[in-house]
């Protein structure tokens, strides 16, 4: 059974009994007792899924509901506002209509505490929190005597379901850790509704390692687990990411251990898609090198999350060529350009036959003057609503492609990254062999896009790691990691809200903690700057 397909059910149980920093809305009354609901058999699995699910879904009540409270679905959902604060922020890509709440501010870097985008995801992020807790709260050996679960196996098995699920609130405080700074702290053996304390970027760093050092061994193997769920090598990113970043989140440098989660996850069995583009269409959940996606359906699990959003919103308003996306021909109308210093990433005759270069330019104009100018801006065709196979998805506006949140080629950068940057376990061939590895799948089988070591420089890989990896969340936290983002090192198109792009100040490296947040809970204190 995939795992997607149970999603709905369990994620319906959860909405009654959760509070974080925001709003929670109940959208649906608890028509049975926790008694009654976990007395059932295979009740903890679905309220597994309800974990899970709060990363694809909303609310109960379809695509357009959202469960956090004064905003809409738009602007709650995990993928769609982590995308829109990772790489809507970045020299990426721009969204066409500004009248949209909170875009507008974000990719013109102008953002307050009071953007909904901010607060949707602060919020959403802190409900996976609430929903990881509960669980874990009715799946201890005392509460499952208490339902009749005794059966030996099924006991064994919800220990595991337990350690996937303190995983997941590992990655939420992760996104939390790394967008805010700062989080509001509360775990299973905090009462309901409490606010709990206020955990800086250190606390929160020692909690997310400790937790994660402590659960891989339970954890399943690499790529033995059921598809949707995680396994051992999704801990092992979070902790790689975090070390990756650790000069950034705690002024420590962690390369050498980041080498060897990277090191840990290659020995694993997750390899190269031999198809670059099939890590990103309909089927992607059968790549070989996806480690976890966030889950899409087009039927049974519709929501406005990131894959909807980026292949609809890839339809140019001149082209017209949704149909190729496997969505409507008109899809969004040209509602995401590519900023011109992202297309600029792929110049030369290196990149002509590289598979990742799917902009498209036609008789368009690099630059974009003016934002709401759908016909100007190049466009992207990275994502599709249509098979490995070539079978579009069932339905035109919701897609069936997964959102790749963490896959090989990213643990490739990463090891790279930290050779060039003097990890002492890392080689500088192995580093060029991975870098290379990923050249050739682009060139179908080709090295004459291949690199020397001498190549090899910090440079090259912030821009590879860009030409790799866009569009998939990762590319502000790149940028920062590389002292790029904030300040005038390095201007993009409407950085800072200067049609070329102008400085943006340091603080600007965290997003202000939202307003409700702040008046919900006490013990939150606002970044400076804000």
């Amino acid at each position: 059974m995939n795992f997607k397909f149970v999603a709905l059910l369990g994620i319906a149980f959860f909405m009654h009994s959760c509070v974080d920093d925001l709003d929670i809305t109940p959208e649906d009354p608890l028509t049975q007792t926790l008694q009654e609901f976990y007395s059932q058999p295979g009740a903890h699995k679905k309220a597994l899924a309800g974990v899970y699910g709060n990363l694809s879904l909303t609310g109960t009540g379809g695509a357009g509901s959202s469960n956090i409270g004064g905003i809409d679905a738009g602007t709650s959902q995990y993928g769609r506002v982590l995308w829109y604060m990772q790489d809507l922020a970045t020299d990426e890509v721009i969204w066409s209509y500004e009248n949209d709440p909170g875009t507008r501010e974000i990719q013109r870097n102008i953002w307050n505490a009071a953007n909904p985008i901010i607060r949707g995801m602060y919020g959403r992020a802190m409900f996976q929190v609430a929903l990881a807790n509960e669980y874990l709260r009715e799946s201890t050996p005392a509460k499952l005597s208490s339902y009749g679960v005794t059966n030996p196996q099924d006991v064994a098995e919800i220990a595991v379901y337990r350690q996937e699920v303190r995983a997941l609130r590992a990655l939420a405080y992760y996104h939390l850790m790394d967008l805010f700074g700062k989080a509001t702290f509360v775990t299973e053996t905090d009462p309901l509704n409490t606010a709990g304390p206020e955990y800086n970027r250190q606390q929160l760093f020692d909690f997310i390692e400790s937790e994660l050092l402590a659960i891989i061994p339970d954890l399943k193997a690499p790529r033995t687990n059921e598809s949707g769920r995680l396994d051992q090598a999704f801990a092992r990113m979070i902790l790689a990411k975090m070390y990756l970043n650790a000069e950034v989140y705690i002024n420590q440098n962690k390369y050498t251990q980041c080498v060897e989660q990277c090191n840990a996850i290659i020995a694993g069995g997750y390899t190269l898609n031999p198809n670059y583009l099939n890590n990103f269409k309909a089927d992607n959940h059968l790549s070989p090198e996806m480690i976890f996606a966030i889950q899409s359906d087009g039927i049974l699990t519709q929501n406005f999350g990131p894959t909807t959003v980026m292949i609809n919103g890839s339809v140019g308003s001149i082209e017209q060529n949704g149909v190729s996306l496997g969505v409507g021909a008109g899809g969004w109308g040209g509602a995401l350009r590519l900023r011109k210093q992202f297309v600029q990433k792929f110049e030369g005759a290196q990149f002509t036959n590289d598979a990742r270069n799917t902009i498209i330019s036609g008789v368009r104009n690099i630059e974009i003057t003016d934002v709401a100018d759908r016909d100007s801006g190049f466009i992207l065709a990275k994502f599709s609503n249509v098979s490995s196979t070539g079978v579009p998805g069932p339905n035109s506006t919701f897609v069936d492609t997964d959102f790749p949140l963490f896959r090989l080629a990213d643990v490739y950068l990463m090891y790279a990254e930290c050779a060039v940057r003097g990890a002492g376990n890392a080689s500088l061939g192995t580093a060029v062999n991975y870098v290379n590895a990923l050249r050739e799948r682009a060139n179908n089988g080709s090295q004459t896009a291949n690199i020397s070591q001498s190549a090899l420089s910090l440079d090259f890989i912030l821009d590879e790691r860009a030409r790799e990896l866009h569009w998939e969340a990762h590319r502000r936290q790149d940028l920062i990691r590389f002292n790029r983002y904030t300040g005038g090192t390095y201007n993009w198109a409407w950085k800072g809200n200067g049609s070329n792009g102008i400085s943006i100040p340091a603080h600007m490296r965290l997003y202000p903690i939202p307003e409700a947040s702040l008046a919900s809970n006490p013990n939150l204190t606002q970044n400076p700057g804000y």
